[in-house]
């Protein structure tokens, strides 16, 4: 496995002017000769022709964040980080690479989670090239490597947890985002070392129910939520009934027998839970008594 190690390289504006005096003792030697004493360039002249095209194919200019890395005769000869005006070996092969921060959208994959439900997830995943040798060297395409160990990480992730969590809420793909994102950072990170990237951050951009099961689902999540709205409305009226009745023989306001207690409870339920609006009845003594 090849490791990245700085290239030898010289700054170009000090190699720059011996450049141009050697490229003025060419000239002299091969144009001046013939134009000034009309005799055959020199030997040296001609050899210092080609030799300061050569020279001149050294110079290489870096912006910010692009990098280089150089090849000698098929042998990995370092690579280039720094921007700026550089001069190299002429006789090196240089190639390009993107050191910047990318994105990567992974398309919506249909996978099934822990429970065998069908759901649609995709990620975003923020990368760059931390080893450029390796990156270059002992990948074929490191962009199209890392789309397709993203993907491969995805479904592992997504495969490994429930959608809305176990029976006690825990591996929630749908609430633990954060703890979903970290896995599959670390799970891509794994995969795509081998080529010298960096995984910066890796998120869930879509997740829901694959189409088929929707609409079962939401009305299970409906469902779900109105036995907890019940729950806790029976819960709260069973509380304002016992402190309703314990008040009212605390204070001697009525003493109640056992079947004025259950048609008491049981009116107070009626009102305290009941979905509509309740209207009282008034019974009406018509014996005349």
């Amino acid at each position: 496995m090849i490791e990245e190690r700085n290239a030898t390289s010289f700054s170009g504006w000090l190699f720059l002017p011996v450049w141009l005096v050697l490229l003025g003792v060419t000239l002299w030697l091969t144009v001046g000769e013939v134009v000034f004493h009309g005799r055959t360039p020199t030997l040296t002249g001609i050899i210092g022709v080609p030799l300061t095209v050569l020279a001149a194919k050294g110079f290489i200019v870096l912006p910010p964040n692009i990098g280089a890395v150089l090849t000698f005769f098929g042998r990995y000869a370092g690579s280039m980080r720094e921007d700026g005006f550089f001069w190299v070996n002429p006789l090196c092969v240089r190639q390009r690479v993107s050191l910047r921060v990318n994105n990567l959208n992974t398309p919506t994959l249909k996978v099934n989670d822990r429970a065998g439900n069908p759901i649609e997830v995709g990620a975003v995943v923020v990368w760059r090239v931390a080893d450029s040798a390796r990156a270059v060297f002992d990948v074929q395409d490191y962009a199209a490597y890392i789309a397709t160990q993203s993907e491969s990480a995805l479904r592992a992730v997504a495969s490994s947890r429930w959608y809305d969590g176990d029976e006690q809420g825990r591996n929630s793909l749908r609430a633990d985002l954060d703890a979903v994102s970290d896995a599959l950072a670390e799970t891509i990170q794994e995969h795509v070392a081998l080529a010298g990237l960096d995984v910066i951050q890796a998120r869930i951009a879509h997740l829901a129910y694959a189409p088929e099961i929707a609409s079962a689902m939401l009305r299970r999540q409906q469902a779900a939520a109105v036995v907890a709205a019940r729950t806790q409305i029976v819960e709260g009226a069973v509380g304002m009934v016992r402190l309703a009745i314990e008040q009212l023989e605390r204070e001697g306001v009525v003493h109640l027998g056992e079947a004025e207690r259950i048609k008491l409870v049981g009116n107070l339920m009626t009102v305290l839970v009941s979905e509509s609006e309740t209207h009282p009845v008034i019974a009406v003594d018509k014996s005349g008594g």
